[in-house]
C-alpha cells in the first residue's frame, strides 16, 4: 500500500526543539542505561511546592473547581495578581488588564502570535532563553539577536538597543534576572533602555520576570512601567508562579498590559488551549495571597548554591565564571578548554564539544552556550543540592585535568 507523508508547514521547519529538553532527554537515556549522571540542565526548583499551596489545589477540587474556567483566568487569581503588582512592583493593573495562561511561555507566545506579521522584528538580547527566537519564528517574525558579552555584564545597553531598532521592530524582549546568565537590570540600566523606547513609539516592550524574586542583592524588583509610566500602553509584563513557588507542574503564568493587546491574546488562547486548569489557578492564587516565607528560604538556598558553584568552577583550569545577580543558573566561560584534546584524542572545538565531553566522560549534563546565543559558555542549573554541586564540580575538575593541551 502506498503511503504519503503528511507535509509539514514552513513554520514548524523554521524552529527547533528546545535544547534544554533535548539535553535532559539524553541525560535520562544515559541514566536508563545505568550511567551515574548528575543532571544540571533542568531549570526547575528541586523544592516541593509549599504545603499550603498544595492544600489549596486539593480544596479547590473538593469544592468542585474541576470545570472550565474563564479563558483569561479566574477573577480570584486576577485579583491576587493585581494585588501582587501593586505590592511588589509599584504599578496598578485592573483585573481586566491581566490575563492568565498555562505557563508564562504561553503568555509570551500568545502576545507574539497576536501582534506579529511576516517579517516583523523582535529584538532579543543574547544570551537568551532558548525559546524566544523560535517563538518569534513560529509567529512569522524575525528575531534580531543582539550579542551582550561579559563586558556589559551580559546585558543590553541603550546604545545596543538604539542600533538594533528599525522601522520593522515590534518588540524588545527583556528577561531579568536572566536565564541563562542571571544578569539583572538595575533601575538606572532599565531607565536607560526605557529612555530609548520612549523615542521609538512603534516598539513595544515585553518583560519576562519569571525569576523576579530570585535576586541575591536584597533589592526590590525593577519594573519598567514604574520607571517610565508613559510606556504602560505598550508594555506587557509577564510573570508566573513556577520558579518563585516551585510550581512548575501547575503551569500558571500571567501577563499584564493594555486591554486591546490582552483581548487579542485571549482570542489566541481561546482557540488553542482555552483556560488554564481551574485547580492550578486556585493554587496560584493561594501562593500569591498567602505566606511568603518560602520565597526567602528558597532564595537563601539558591544564593548559597550560587556562591559555591561559582567557587567550584573558578577552581578548574580552563573555566572562568562570573557571579550571577539572580535566577538559579551559572554561565561559565569554557574558552580556556577550546583547543584541548580529550583522552581519546578528539579535539574540543566548540562549547557543544565541551558539554558532550562532560556528559560522556564525567557524567555531568550541562548545556552549551551556543544554544543560548553566545559562545563559548556553558549553562549549569544550580537548582539542586549542594552535595550534587560538590560532586559535579569534582567530576568536572578531573575531566578537565585529563585533557591534553595543544
Amino acid at each position: 500500500m502506498n503511503t504519503m507523508a503528511i507535509p509539514l508547514s514552513a513554520r514548524v521547519q523554521r524552529i527547533k526543539p528546545s535544547p534544554s529538553m533535548m539535553a535532559r532527554m539524553r541525560a535520562q537515556q544515559l541514566k536508563a542505561q545505568g550511567r551515574d549522571i548528575i543532571d544540571l540542565t533542568t531549570g526547575e526548583p528541586d523544592f516541593d511546592t509549599p504545603a499550603h499551596i498544595q492544600a489549596a489545589a486539593t480544596a479547590a477540587m473538593a469544592a468542585g473547581q474541576t470545570r472550565y474556567a474563564p479563558v483569561n483566568g479566574t477573577p480570584r487569581l486576577r485579583k491576587a495578581i493585581s494585588a501582587k503588582f501593586a505590592r511588589e512592583n509599584g504599578v496598578t493593573y485592573a483585573i481586566d488588564e491581566i490575563t492568565v495562561g498555562s505557563g508564562a511561555k504561553q503568555v509570551i507566545f500568545n502576545a507574539l502570535a497576536a501582534t506579529l506579521n511576516e517579517g516583523d522584528e523582535v529584538i532579543v538580547p543574547a544570551p537568551y532563553w532558548v525559546s524566544y527566537p523560535d517563538m518569534v519564528l513560529a509567529c512569522d517574525g524575525k528575531p534580531v539577536i543582539v550579542p551582550c558579552g561579559e563586558n556589559t555584564g551580559f546585558k543590553l545597553t541603550a546604545e545596543g538597543l538604539e542600533h538594533a531598532i528599525t522601522p520593522r521592530t515590534r518588540w524588545l524582549i527583556l528577561n531579568t534576572p536572566s536565564n541563562p546568565t542571571g544578569a539583572f537590570y538595575d533601575a538606572a540600566e532599565m531607565a536607560a533602555l526605557t529612555g530609548v523606547l520612549l523615542r521609538h513609539p512603534h516598539v513595544a516592550l515585553m518583560t519576562d520576570d519569571i525569576y523576579e524574586q530570585i535576586r541575591f542583592d536584597g533589592g526590590a524588583p525593577v519594573c519598567p512601567v514604574a520607571i517610565a509610566p508613559a510606556l504602560r500602553e505598550r508594555t506587557l509584563l509577564v510573570n508566573g508562579v513556577s520558579k518563585t513557588y516551585a510550581m512548575t507542574g501547575f503551569r500558571i503564568g500571567y501577563g499584564a498590559g493594555p486591554k486591546p493587546l490582552l483581548a487579542a491574546m485571549n482570542v489566541i488562547q481561546s482557540q488553542t488551549t482555552s483556560a488554564a486548569a481551574a485547580m492550578s489557578m486556585a493554587a496560584a492564587a493561594a501562593a500569591l495571597e498567602g505566606d511568603q516565607s518560602f520565597v526567602g528560604t528558597a532564595r537563601a538556598a539558591y544564593k548559597a548554591r550560587r556562591d559555591r558553584a561559582v567557587e567550584l568552577m573558578n577552581a578548574i583550569d580552563g573555566i572562568s565564571c562570573a557571579t550571577p545577580d539572580g535566577a538559579f543558573y551559572i554561565y561559565p566561560s569554557c574558552a580556556g578548554l577550546i583547543g584541548r584534546r580529550r583522552p581519546d584524542g578528539s579535539l574540543l572545538e566548540t562549547d557543544l564539544d565541551v558539554a558532550m565531553y562532560f556528559l560522556e566522560d564525567a557524567g555531568v549534563a550541562v548545556l552549551d552556550g551556543s544554544a543560548y546565543g553566545l559562545s563559548p559558555y556553558l549553562r549549569l542549573s544550580i537548582a539542586t543540592s549542594l552535595d550534587a554541586l560538590e560532586d559535579a564540580g569534582a567530576r568536572l575538575k578531573r575531566a578537565c585535568e585529563a585533557l591534553h593541551r595543544p
